[in-house]
């Protein structure tokens, strides 16, 4: 018995040989022995597997029909996109050959069980007048069209040709059969390699967070998004619980979304908070999908989480900034009404009760506009200004007289240069307290009075507010809009506090001298 050895092919590739017989020397040599054909098929099979492209699979399997039955002509045709059978390989076909019998299939790619077709003698088959006009021309006599199998249906198919007519013995059909399955398996393969390789790297440069786990929760794989997102490494998350990434107080999210996946149910944009390595929180959204094996069951999940801080954070502060346009615009309501009656006890006349009211809407205009980041707004006053000048600008809306003569309030003490940053947040406060004090305080009777004083304590600038004569203040523990925007605006530099007084209310604003002073 000869063992198996390999020969090279003029284009240098390893041909599979028996040793016994010469397949160009002689087209119809039997089968090698049953111990060297199963050896070649063992080698055949290992050839398919260590092959890395569709060319290197069709290659080995026209090698091995060329070499276990002797057929010196044989193609793979491959259906396209569009269903047509083309040429993927052939040995010895004439092209003449190959573009009149292209698109000529017995099957279509949807078909499920196929059979073999063997034309032992071309002269006796039954084929297309053209067809069989094109088969005699190539000198073919005998033919094979073997169905290339995928688990989808038919991927191709297999043709062996033989110069003249030749029965197909069983034993020849059985092993054409092995090699056309060796090679569908090999093909499907290849796809499916192709496929994971793809997905793969579509995983590995996500942005997102991509994970995957069982259904008991335990991380199965971990890509370069998780760990940028949650600060672990793919070898510190994969096998640990997937609730490491879970708050204390949202743990029963999971068995609640594991459920769900057991269901087959598919979680999308689930928004929530999940805990990083260092401890801190952040915002996600959240899709699941269950994952499942070749039989349809549900055997774990992927986790897809994105990072939506910046995004939760920019709806946040389009939400505060719309509140505090309708509060800003409710004040300004308000504050006209309030100038129109404070100024009616002073005209003498509706032109003078005009002017008056003119005078004092454009002054509010001003204050107002002090209270706007902008850099280019023309508001009467360099972007730093003193915090006497800011005071006098803010209340400006509220003297008194047709000549601006009867002041309701007084400015007193420490007097420093603002720093550029903090001009409108001190705006904004002052704005907000004048408000109020129109509104509810001493500004909203003719009477009523305010004293400002300036002062500088243990490092800090306080201005110390106090409204008199103005109607009983009654306290109130609810944090309404105004209330929040004054406190958040006071965080950025110091801190405020109210008191209650029977005469009137008193604002205290510390100011911390190194963050406020220019």
């Amino acid at each position: 018995m000869s063992a198996l050895k390999t020969k090279k092919e003029p284009s240098g590739r390893p041909a599979l040989v028996s040793g016994v017989t010469d397949p160009e020397q002689d087209e119809q040599a039997p089968l090698a022995h049953p111990m060297r054909q199963q050896n070649a098929l063992f080698h055949f099979t290992d050839l398919l597997y260590r092959a890395r492209t569709l060319d290197q699979i069709y290659d080995v399997a026209l090698d091995v029909i060329h070499d276990m039955l002797g057929c010196t002509r044989a193609a793979i045709l491959r259906f396209d996109g569009k269903g047509v059978l083309r040429f993927a390989a052939w040995r010895r076909l004439t092209e003449q050959y190959r573009a009149g019998a292209e698109g000529h299939s017995p099957w279509r790619s949807d078909d499920q069980e196929p059979a073999a077709i063997y034309m032992g003698d071309i002269g006796q088959a039954d084929l297309p007048p053209d067809l069989a006009t094109l088969i005699r021309h190539e000198g073919i006599g005998a033919l094979a069209f073997i169905p290339i199998m995928i688990s989808h249906g038919v991927a191709g198919e297999f043709v062996l040709c033989y110069d003249t007519p030749r029965p197909f013995t069983d034993e020849e059909r059985e092993t054409i059969l092995i090699v056309a399955r060796q090679l569908g398996f090999a093909i499907e393969r290849h796809h499916s390699d192709q496929t994971a390789r793809r997905l793969a790297a579509l995983v590995e440069s996500s942005g997102d967070a991509i994970i995957s786990k069982n259904l008991e929760g335990i991380i199965t794989s971990w890509n370069a998004g998780a760990e940028q997102l949650f600060g672990y490494t793919a070898s510190e998350a994969i096998g640990r619980s997937v609730m490491m990434l879970i708050p204390p107080d949202r743990h029963n999210e999971e068995p609640a979304i594991l459920a769900r996946i057991r269901a087959g149910e598919r979680i999308d944009h689930y928004e929530t908070i999940r805990r990083r390595k260092d401890g801190s929180l952040v915002d996600i959204s959240l899709s699941v999908s269950p994952i499942k094996d070749a039989e349809g069951v549900t055997i774990g999940a992927s986790k897809i989480a994105r990072d939506i801080t910046e995004r939760r954070r920019a709806h946040e502060q389009q939400q505060l900034l719309l509140h505090e346009m309708n509060h800003r615009v409710k004040n300004l309501f308000a504050l006209a009404t309030s100038i129109v009656n404070l100024s009616v006890a002073s005209a003498e006349t509706p032109a003078m009760l005009a002017s008056i009211v003119a005078d004092r809407l454009g002054a509010l205009s001003r204050a107002h506009a002090l209270t706007l980041a902008s850099g280019t707004a023309d508001t009467g006053f360099r972007k730093t200004a003193t915090l006497h000048a800011l005071i006098e600008a803010i209340l400006a809306p509220y003297v008194e007289g047709a000549q601006g003569e009867r002041r309701r309030f007084t400015v007193e003490g420490l007097d420093i240069e603002l720093a550029e940053n903090v001009v409108t947040p001190v705006a904004l406060l002052l704005h907000e307290f004048a408000t109020n004090a129109a509104k509810y305080g001493c500004f909203s009777t003719s009477t009523g009075r305010l004293t400002i004083e300036c002062r500088r304590r243990d490092g800090d600038a306080v201005i110390i507010w106090r409204e008199i004569g103005g109607p009983e203040v009654q306290p109130s523990d609810a944090e309404g809009f105004g209330s929040r925007l004054v406190r958040l605006a006071a965080s950025q530099f110091g801190g405020f506090s109210r008191q209650w007084r029977p005469e009137g209310l008193v604002i205290e604003l510390r100011m911390d001298l190194s963050r406020v002073a220019a």
